[in-house]
């Protein structure tokens, strides 16, 4: 299963979820690819933020491979699964995909935990490192639903 999670400079939200859900399907064994993009071009080429980076590590995660890219509407027939960390994400990926085909799931990320809720990922990038331990948190309950879910499905 190929899956993208996507936020808008790809440096904050999307690197962390990357990186716990690759994390996770690794020690699972269940040979899925993930990876992250953002709608924006901010950042493209740079490294995740370094409290992303941080908190990842200090759970055992390294990210600090990945580097930023911009999403584009051919990913909607790369990826088996594509998860908004946001609802302005969210219409962001519609519209640039509008004309693309659409082998893929689209939805909000948190929607996996809490179905119907239509909630956001709060953004950590203006805050504190307290803001980037709170997306960690939300991340990684969310990546177990995922696992949860998908597990027994391989490929979608």
């Amino acid at each position: 299963m190929r899956i993208l999670m996507v936020c808008l400079g790809n440096i904050c939200r999307s690197p962390i979820a990357e990186g716990v859900l690759q994390h996770k399907a690794d020690l699972k064994g269940l040979g899925w690819v993930v990876e992250s993009a953002g709608t924006e071009s901010y950042h493209v080429g740079e490294p995740p933020h370094r409290l992303s980076q941080k908190i990842c590590l200090e759970h055992g995660i390294d990210i600090s491979h990945q580097r930023a890219r911009k999403f584009t509407g051919a990913d909607v027939d790369r990826y088996d699964l594509i998860y908004a960390m946001a609802g302005d994400v969210l219409h962001e990926i519609h519209r640039t995909s509008a004309s693309a085909g659409s082998r893929g799931h689209i939805g909000l990320f948190l929607d996996e935990l809490n179905p119907g809720l239509n909630e956001s990922v709060p953004d950590p990038y203006y805050g504190g490192e307290d803001g980037y331990h709170h997306v960690f948190d939300l991340v990684n309950r969310t990546c177990d639903a995922i696992i949860s879910r998908y597990a027994q499905q391989g490929s979608k």
